[in-house]
């Protein structure tokens, strides 16, 4: 019995601590309103818009569109299975570094994601690496 209470506990510890480094998977945006799938594109991860909680433009009555990308010619993409994470590459322990795309403001900034625990995602995008902004997201079902 003393090799179960003595082993089973460390592995326990260990299998939580690999967990916490997972950044694939479904997660929930801070505000609650955007469901992005993150997914190993080509040995970077990438990330897509899965869901929106209000996928319809009040100002049109139809889906809602990148509207706001400084590409004229991109304008009329729809936003639900829009890549808005690309080339997030490790850079440490359960922390990964890329782009973001934020289809509020059209713009593509620098991206951190650190992943502490199996369910939390903290997202952050930066203006020349001094001026940032944080999101946690959830895992989503």
């Amino acid at each position: 019995m003393k090799f179960v209470s003595t082993v089973l506990p460390a592995l326990v510890l260990s299998l939580s601590t690999a967990l916490a480094g997972q950044p694939e998977g479904t997660w929930l945006s801070g505000d609650g309103g955007t469901k992005i799938h993150i997914a190993n594109c080509g040995g970077k991860l990438c990330g897509t818009v899965v869901w929106l909680e209000n996928p319809v433009d009040p100002s049109t009555g139809k889906p809602k569109t990148d509207k706001h990308n400084p590409n004229e010619a991109k304008r009329t993409r729809p936003l639900l299975g829009l890549q808005v994470v690309q080339g997030l590459s490790a850079n440490g322990p359960n922390k990964w570094s890329g782009q973001i795309y934020n289809a509020d403001d059209g713009n593509t900034y620098q991206a951190h994601m650190v992943v502490p625990d199996a369910n939390t995602a903290q997202v952050q995008g930066c203006v020349l690496g001094i001026l940032c902004k944080t999101q946690n997201w959830k895992r989503a079902n």
